[in-house]
């Protein structure tokens, strides 16, 4: 793959050297939402990394499970559940599910997601509802559980969420992901204040482009290459690194951080010149050499 000509950030280290103690979360249980794969499954290693166990929550048990299995070979305990995010009654199960196994969830890391690139004016009821329920809902539910069990023992804790660089700006074709990753970010500014006081601590990253195996990143607009050279950073992110910032923003090390959208996507949310590119309208994107269909 080349590599642009500006490129200015270098790699990340690599998987095996974190940026944290192999013991930081030692004795903590964190719950993964959406865990088995991608996004989710790299936020679990990374915990994984820093001596956490680790309840990997996903709608497909076998996959759950098999994530789970995965990462006891970084020497922690792991768990593999199901659960859909969007129904109370099983997130209050998984929860319960997570303790007996693992303890005490001291650690939550919201993932669970859906994209599909349609335009708004295509998207169908169910469609809205497969992508905003899973954030927005999925989030919210998973969140005051977590919260509601750590008020209760009269202990601390840490969120962390997964949103889009997209918020701010919208996206072509994804306004009911753009709409379900706004509002994950303003929830957790606002959970950050409501539960403060009790030592819960919620923070939310605003991903760019970290290709993996189930995301679109790179499928659209002309591909990996055409991505690193819109971005300034000159490469899009390796999926660990998101990984580690996730951990990271729920170490001790980090105590004083809460309420707080954090950008990672290697400068490609700045304007970048005066001028713009020319505006295509995004059914013309959509249908033409640049878009999905």
């Amino acid at each position: 793959m080349a590599v642009p000509s500006h490129h200015l950030v270098a790699d990340p280290p690599p998987f095996g050297s974190p940026p944290y103690p192999p013991d930081i979360f030692a004795g903590q249980t964190v719950l993964v939402s959406g865990g088995g794969s991608g996004m989710g499954l790299a936020m679990a290693r990374a915990f994984a990394q820093g001596g956490a166990s680790v309840a990997v929550m996903g709608r497909n048990l076998e996959n759950a499970q098999a994530a789970a299995e995965g990462l006891t070979k970084l020497g922690v305990k792991a768990h593999g559940i199901s659960c859909d995010v969007r129904l109370p009654d099983q997130v209050a199960a998984a929860f319960d599910e997570a303790e007996r196994t693992l303890g005490p969830v001291s650690l939550l890391a919201n993932n669970a997601g859906a994209n599909f690139p349609v335009l708004a004016e295509d998207i169908s009821v169910n469609a809205w509802n497969a992508v905003t329920r899973i954030a927005i809902d999925g989030t919210f539910l998973c969140s005051t559980e977590f919260a509601r069990r750590r008020i209760a023992l009269g202990q601390g804790g840490a969120i962390i969420n997964n949103s889009a660089q997209y918020i701010w700006t919208g996206f072509p074709g994804d306004a009911h992901s753009a709409a379900a990753k706004t509002a994950q970010a303003t929830m957790t500014r606002k959970m950050a204040r409501d539960w403060a006081a009790y030592g819960i601590r919620v923070n939310v990253i605003a991903a760019g482009f970290f290709p993996h195996k189930s995301s679109t990143a790179g499928r659209r607009e002309g591909g990996i290459e055409d991505l690193q050279a819109m971005i300034p950073a000159g490469r899009t992110g390796s999926i660990h690194e998101f990984g580690w910032l996730s951990a990271m923003t729920c170490t001790p090390l980090m105590v004083g951080l809460t309420g707080q959208v954090i950008v990672q996507d290697g400068g490609e949310s700045l304007r970048r010149s005066l001028m713009m590119p020319d505006f295509i309208p995004p059914r013309e994107r959509a249908d033409g050499p640049w878009g999905w269909r």
